[in-house]
């Protein structure tokens, strides 16, 4: 089955049954679980909401003082106002004001590790033979 063919089945994106057809799962019990321990764990946590798209519902990219991230499905934006209340966390929309700037280095520095561990495991593997 092709990517796109879960749409023309049935006509105008929705199933036999009238149901709207998704290519993604939608948020559960264990998404928002996630987010509520990421919070719980660490210190200086916001939640950024990103919006439903096609492909996936609303999400919330909850980002810790350090800059360490996660990202889940929450399922609406009311629902992530209503986790962000019960974590006692900041919420964002991100779409007026961006990701947080520690986001991007704590990106950035995850990228250099990467890079100086394989760089390692080849000089390693190169010294073994």
């Amino acid at each position: 089955m092709g990517l796109f063919s879960r749409w023309r089945r049935g006509g105008g994106g929705t199933g036999g049954d009238g149901r709207r057809q998704v290519l993604d799962r939608e948020a559960t019990s264990a998404d928002l679980d996630h987010l509520r321990a990421f919070a719980k764990s660490r210190e200086g946590v916001a939640f950024y909401v990103e919006p439903e798209t096609t492909a996936t519902d609303t999400t919330v990219v909850a980002v810790a003082f350090d800059g360490e991230w996660t990202r889940r499905r929450v399922g609406t934006p009311k629902a992530a106002e209503k986790l962000a209340r019960s974590c006692k966390v900041a919420i964002h929309d991100v779409q007026v004001t961006g990701y947080p700037p520690e986001m991007r280095a704590w990106n950035a520095r995850a990228k250099a590790d990467r890079a100086a561990l394989e760089e390692m495991a080849r000089l390693e593997e190169d010294r073994d033979r």
